[in-house]
């Protein structure tokens, strides 16, 4: 008689980005068959990056490159890998079970490593020349522009970040903002006022990227008489924020006000600084540092990390959580 009873998945990994491959790669070395939902299309925002020089072990590699090479290690080891979307999850009973659109997963254990997207301005060229000039990442990409001029949009913390940490390496900084004045903390704002290298222009957004195959410039306008000119850049960085990849997971785990997933590491810090903590302390297990509010869901990468976003600390995180994963499986599943 053939058993008829669905099989039951020791992990699953929703996420095909660096978190999700390096969770892949331990995962499969290591006592699980793991299934990886990749999403569709796959590769996180690395597939939109051109040249990546600050990932170690490679001086120059292009990101869809890396993307490739790491989906290749991963099935080297037996990883089973589907280019394909989860629609649903239910994490209130054991085991789990994710959805895509024609089929339900049992599990019983699940990593999240479904990243974050950069959110961008929607302006007419601006996707065309996403690495040709147009950056959501100076740390990323800020070594490119050595000695140019770039411009940085935005008005928060991150913009005054990314405006800063451009300094090292560009000769002028454009700062457009829609605003007369800035959302970020005094701090940030007293830095960014103060540098020689940056420049502040109020009151004004950026409606189009110029360029044919890289930028060459921008078009601004006024916010206040719609008056529109043309600047010469080389180089422009959009920094309002960054939008994580969690809305399957409302209602299933702890979030924060942003959509960023609560781990136990970052309970811990919130509990740590705030004695008037919103979060459930309760929900969470301090011995997994990378485990959700559901004990056996467990999340690391960018849906995470709101501060770092790079592709080596995704890595790292997505170890930590494969690594957390594997000893909670021994001590609730032993053999």
């Amino acid at each position: 008689m053939v058993d008829q009873t669905p099989k039951v998945e020791d992990v699953i990994i929703i996420g095909g980005g660096p978190a999700g491959l390096a969770a892949a790669v331990y995962t499969a070395r290591s006592i699980f068959n793991p299934l990886m939902f990749a999403g569709a299309p796959y590769g996180g925002q690395l597939m939109l990056t051109s040249e990546v020089e600050n990932y170690p072990g490679f001086e120059s590699i292009l990101g869809p490159e890396l993307i490739e090479k790491m989906r290749t290690h991963v099935k080297k080891f037996g990883t089973r890998v589907l280019d394909q979307n989860i629609t649903k999850v239910d994490f209130t009973k054991q085991p789990f079970e994710v959805s895509t659109h024609d089929q339900i997963y049992q599990t019983k254990s699940i990593i999240i490593a479904t990243g974050a997207k950069a959110l961008w301005l929607g302006l007419p060229n601006e996707e065309r020349l996403r690495g040709r000039g147009v950056s959501a990442c100076a740390t990323c990409d800020g070594f490119f522009f050595k000695d140019k001029i770039v411009a940085v949009t935005g008005g928060g913390d991150t913009a005054m970040e990314e405006a800063l940490f451009l300094t090292k390496f560009v000769k002028e900084i454009h700062i457009i903002h829609r605003r007369d004045s800035f959302r970020a903390s005094k701090i940030m704002q007293d830095r960014v006022l103060a540098h020689p290298k940056i420049k502040v222009i109020w009151n004004t957004e950026v409606v189009d990227v110029l360029g044919q195959d890289r930028v060459e410039g921008i078009k601004i306008q006024t916010t206040t008489d719609k008056k529109q000119q043309e600047m010469k850049i080389d180089g422009l960085f959009i920094a309002i924020g960054h939008k994580p990849d969690t809305d399957l997971f409302k209602d299933q785990i702890a979030l924060d006000e942003k959509g960023y997933i609560i781990t136990s590491a970052v309970a811990g810090l919130r509990s740590a600084k705030s004695k008037a903590t919103l979060l459930d302390i309760d929900k969470f297990n301090f011995d997994f540092q990378t485990m959700t509010s559901v004990p056996g869901v467990f999340a690391g990468g960018d849906n995470v990390d709101h501060q770092y976003r790079q592709a080596g600390t995704a890595v790292g995180m997505g170890v930590s959580a494969a690594l957390d994963a594997e000893r909670w499986f021994e001590l609730n599943f032993p053999t």
